[in-house]
């Protein structure tokens, strides 16, 4: 495993399904390959360009959903069991990959500033991230995590997984976007 995505990503170790893990991580290194952005950048530029002035980190906003959607997984085998399963494995890769397609909507400025890059204006951030994360060998159930954990997946039926990966990214959105 890249040890870059392994340092932003330390969360790849809670998937056990090594295979899942390993496609996980290759997605986010094909990602990497791909965006004018390199790691590092990751750790200062704002998590979505949709809110002027934002201060908070693509990677501290992620790893923040990728940790609230583990613990909503959890609970909600602990309290429902068979009633409602909820794959943690999946959930887990769903949200390490629900903006991997985000690297492409950017585009590093001279100054260091962030844009939104000629990708960006056409093809939105779930698109881009199904389609690196198919190339990679994702499989199905996790990429119907990436499609539907925007506005997009309003118009398809979530799965179990899908909808705590969404709601854990807009928890961690919302009130952001929409300050009190």
């Amino acid at each position: 495993m890249n040890p870059q995505v392994l340092a932003l990503w330390p969360e790849l170790e809670w998937i056990r399904d090594a295979e899942l893990r390993e496609q996980t991580a290759r997605t986010w290194e094909a990602a990497l390959q791909e965006s004018p952005l390199e790691a590092a950048d990751l750790e200062r530029i704002p998590f979505t360009l949709l809110v002027p002035g934002l201060k908070v980190s693509f990677m501290a906003h992620k790893r923040c959903v990728v940790h609230v959607a583990r613990d909503a997984a959890l609970k909600m085998n602990e309290f429902f069991g068979d009633d409602l399963p909820c794959d943690v494995d999946t959930v887990i890769a769903g949200a390490i990959l629900a903006d991997v397609g985000k690297l492409l909507e950017y585009t590093k400025n001279a100054d260091g500033t962030t844009g939104t890059s000629d990708c960006g204006k056409y093809l939105r951030h779930p698109f881009t991230g199904v389609a690196l994360a198919r190339k990679c060998g994702v499989p199905d159930r996790v990429c119907h995590i990436i499609a539907a954990h925007a506005g997009e997946g309003d118009l398809v039926k979530r799965t179990v997984e899908a909808y705590v990966v969404h709601h854990a990214d807009f928890m961690t959105f919302l009130p952001f976007k929409h300050k009190f």
